[in-house]
Order: C-alpha cells, then structure tokens, then sequence
C-alpha cells in the first residue's frame, strides 16, 4: 500500500526511446576516446595487456 504508480505517455516513452536511438547514433559516428570503456568491454586479469590501474 502507498505505492504511487506514475503514468507515461505514449508521446513520453517515444520521446525517451528516440533519444536512446540518437545517443546510440551518434556515439556510432563519434567513438568516445577509448571505445573499450565505453563499451564496458574491457577484460582484466587476462595478462595480454599492460594497465596502468594499481
């Protein structure tokens, strides 16, 4: 009980997914500077690279 439920519209969620798309787009075209970070790709303990990370 007490839980407030908020309503969305349908204008609001495309409004929202449209933007997710034209972040998605754009960061296609313009690599952040180390794309494994933003990828979150990034392996640790594999040995294959040096990191600067302590």
């Amino acid at each position: 009980m007490g839980e407030i439920i908020r309503f969305i519209s349908k204008s609001e969620l495309e409004r929202a997914r449209l933007i997710r798309e034209a972040r998605a787009n754009y960061e296609r075209i313009f690599p952040s500077a180390d794309p494994a970070e933003a990828l979150g790709a990034t392996v640790e303990g594999d040995g294959s690279e040096a990191s600067s990370k302590p």
